[in-house]
């Protein structure tokens, strides 16, 4: 995953040790009767009979017996989009029948037994393993090539020197904690940054704490000069390639990156192998790509880079990628740079988690020579997509996706994703065999070269732009588990949704996904940020970037969700996440992967079955309208009174009246629901302007874009609110009549539902 992952939550309930292994031995059995004894002993010694008796509890425990899954009793629940739930009902419990929390753990074990990074032989053979299981689903499936520009490291090298010249330290040095089983393999990449310039470089010191712009202005107004200066910098807060984007403005000659152990190391807890948090020598690989520009292939934006595709329809990349060198290193690394910087004393809030006090440097007390040979070539990838042929007469299609590439092993991410996926795929071939066909068509999609730029998704959603103009809804995973605490993202559209797909589904802790997620204060994942008020239900972040969701939102206006299921987790980007630190740390019994698999696939079986498509647009309009008064006090308090926000209000208004209205109609029984739907489905591209945010125009959602400074965080009304915040009067307005369009687009479609 390109963003920032999850980390950094408190455990849930599992059934881990010798115990889970007897029940899991158990619910394997023929003997179904001395199940009740044996889980009653067990939870005697547990202290758990209370939770035991619980019947919700009683229904996850017999929902693991393989092909078992316990009749519901009483009237059917209330689904929205459905007008009677009785069949689908019994299609879900089929399917929540099947996936294997066992197979799961096999495919993750098979997917991370080598590193893969995208469009190496080892990555080529993942897109096989794949393919082999969408086919045996009984998946139409394909192999799609395409042909990007990536660059992968010939030398990439570090040292450091004192005032008096003495050689302070030489890296990136190898990752590498004694115990664990994968990290001497000679296929491992050394750490870089994928889209870094190539150079030789040397330079003064400066310390720029996250390497926020809020950072960078602090540097400035104390005036700290980072012309020619190497600047180094903690991971955290924005996205890398933000960091590296500021410091080339500025002026700086190369750019460190290092993960403080403040932020998910020692600090946090137990270093890995004692536990999940990062080992000093741990490094995070990722893109430094200007992904708040555009995705994808950066010599192609807006058009698919197939094999076929001629020279003279590429650009230059230049204005996409970073000239500047920039390196990841570990703390181990970092360390004797920043414990040589002189000068003043860091800010309050700067100072990390290393043992002595940090300085901001740039007075000569520390050089670093860099060296960056790059090898840029255009690399062919491979997406896997399969496909489930739906029985209704249009187009409509259901996309499902993750990706599949690594940095190196990625057990985490992104392959416990793709485990999960294969598992939803595994419950779908089961219903194809007995028969059921879903009304619209499931795509299932395996991303590659995501980690590069969301590179394969992008493409692919650029090649296949009118035919997405028919897809109702995109369903993203990534980090799946890394831990057992669910989050959820979605368009406000979908939140409810998620909240019912998350009711329909159990959880390892007992009861449901929806119970153990209230459980956690309903504050979400935070890195799934919520731009809504909390209120007393879960929260369903809002969708920002860094992951395979973002072309299909935030370029051809797809709906969209992105699940994941958290928790405490070191060893992002870095050669320990692999298969040893996941049955360590994250699910040793891979009944999350379970849980994550059911959850997709839920959400892909029921939206691909509903009557009428459960949009709930009445939520929508009430964000919009929060983030234009907000955008309205924001301007105030800069004295930007010139800014009229009087007609995006209104508009606004009109889009809520029109959304109840639609509501309405979709709760009762006399619509043409071809109609309806088409008119639910057209409001998210309604939404979409068809010139995009000003200078960055393959971004061209109105409502939703990751910002320029943050890269990962969803601004809301970027347009609009970049403006603002740049001051600029005259763009502000002209971005507030391009909402107010948008808006009354939207609103006209849902009033003319009948």
């Amino acid at each position: 995953m390109t963003s920032i992952k999850p980390h950094n939550f408190g455990s849930g309930g599992h059934l881990h040790g010798a115990g889970a292994s007897d029940l899991r031995a158990v619910w394997h059995s023929s003997e179904l009767h001395c199940v009740s004894i044996v889980l009653t002993s067990y939870q005697l010694q547990k202290g758990y009979l209370m939770r035991l008796l619980n019947p919700v509890a009683l229904l996850f425990a017999f929902s693991l017996i393989p092909g078992t899954i316990p009749a519901q009793s009483g009237q059917q629940p209330t689904v929205f989009g459905y007008r009677d739930f009785s069949a689908e009902a019994e299609v879900e419990k089929k399917f929540l029948a099947v996936p294997d929390a066992k197979l799961a753990g096999e495919a993750l074990k098979a997917l991370t037994a080598e590193p893969h990074l995208a469009s190496t032989p080892e990555d080529r053979k993942t897109a096989e393993y794949v393919a082999q299981k969408f086919r045996a689903a009984g998946l139409d499936t394909e192999i799609v090539p395409y042909r990007v520009l990536l660059n992968q490291p010939k030398v990439v090298k570090v040292e450091a020197f004192g005032a008096d010249g003495k050689l302070l330290m030489t890296g990136p040095k190898p990752e590498h904690v004694i115990g664990d089983p994968f990290d001497d393999n000679p296929r491992i990449v050394m750490p870089f940054n994928g889209s870094s310039g190539s150079g030789d470089v040397t330079g003064d010191v400066v310390y720029a704490n996250y390497g926020r712009l809020e950072d960078f202005d602090q540097l400035a107004a104390d005036h700290v000069d980072l012309h020619g200066k190497i600047v180094i910098t903690r991971y955290g807060s924005n996205f890398r390639g933000v960091k590296v984007y500021i410091a080339e403005q500025r002026g700086a000659a190369g750019v460190l990156i290092y993960s403080d152990p403040q932020d998910d190391g020692y600090f946090k807890g137990d270093a890995y192998p004692q536990g999940p948090w990062r080992p000093d020598s741990g490094v995070q690989r990722g893109s430094v790509q200007y992904l708040f520009k555009y995705p994808g292939d950066p010599e192609t934006p807006g058009v698919a880079s197939t094999p076929d595709l001629p020279d003279s329809a590429r650009i230059s990349p230049e204005g996409n990628q970073p000239h500047i060198i920039s390196i990841p290193i570990s703390y181990a690394d970092a360390a004797p740079i920043l414990q040589a910087l002189k000068g003043a004393g860091v800010p309050q809030g700067w100072q990390g988690a290393l043992p002595f006090r940090y300085h901001v440097g740039g007075q000569s007390s520390v050089k670093v020579h860099l060296v960056s040979d790059q090898d840029y070539q255009r690399r062919t990838i491979w997406d896997v997509i399969g496909k489930v042929k739906g029985t209704d007469p249009g187009d409509d299609m259901v996309v499902v996706g993750n990706h599949r590439d690594a940095w190196v092993y990625g057990a985490v991410d992104p392959n416990s994703g793709t485990a999960a996926m294969l598992e939803a795929v595994h419950g779908v071939g089961a219903l194809l065999n007995d028969g059921w066909k879903p009304k619209r068509t499931i795509v299932f999609c395996s991303w590659d070269a995501e980690e590069e730029g969301l590179i394969g998704s992008t493409e692919w959603v650029e090649q296949h732009a009118e035919a997405l103009e028919h897809a109702v809804a995109y369903f993203n995973v990534d980090v799946a588990v890394s831990g057992p605490n669910f989050s959820a993202a979605a368009v406000p559209s979908l939140k409810e949704f998620m909240r019912q797909i998350a009711r329909a589904v159990p959880s390892p802790a007992g009861g449901t996904v929806y119970e153990a997620w209230r459980s956690e204060k309903g504050e979400g994942n935070e890195h799934r940020p919520s731009n809504a008020p909390l209120d007393s239900d879960v929260r369903v972040g809002d969708l920002g970037s860094g992951s395979d969701f973002t072309p299909f939102l935030q370029h051809v206006g797809v709906p969209s969700t992105d699940i994941g299921s958290g928790g405490p987790y070191g060893v992002y980007h870095s050669v320990f996440d692999n298969y040893a630190w996941f049955v360590m740390n994250a699910d040793p019994h891979f009944v999350y992967l379970q849980q994550m698999a059911r959850v997709l696939g839920v959400e892909a079986v029921r939206m691909a079955d509903t009557d009428v498509l459960p949009f709930d647009y009445v939520p929508y309009a009430k964000e919009i309208t929060s983030y234009i008064e907000t955008a309205k006090r924001k301007a105030g308090e800069e004295k930007l009174s010139a800014i009229d926000f009087g007609p995006a209000i209104a508009a606004a208004g009109r889009f809520s009246v029109a959304a109840e209205h639609a509501t309405g109609i979709e709760k009762g029984t006399s619509a043409d629901a071809a109609k309806l739907n088409q008119a639910l489905r057209q409001v998210e591209t309604d939404l979409v302007s068809p010139a995009g945010l000003p200078n960055r125009p393959w971004y061209r959602h109105t409502i939703y874009a990751p910002g320029e400074y943050t890269g990962y965080a969803a601004v809301v009304i970027p347009g609009v609110t970049e403006a603002i915040q740049s001051k600029n009067t005259d763009r502000a307005t002209q971005q507030l009549e391009v909402l107010t369009e948008a808006l009354d687009r939207a609103a006209k479609t849902l009033s003319s539902v009948q």
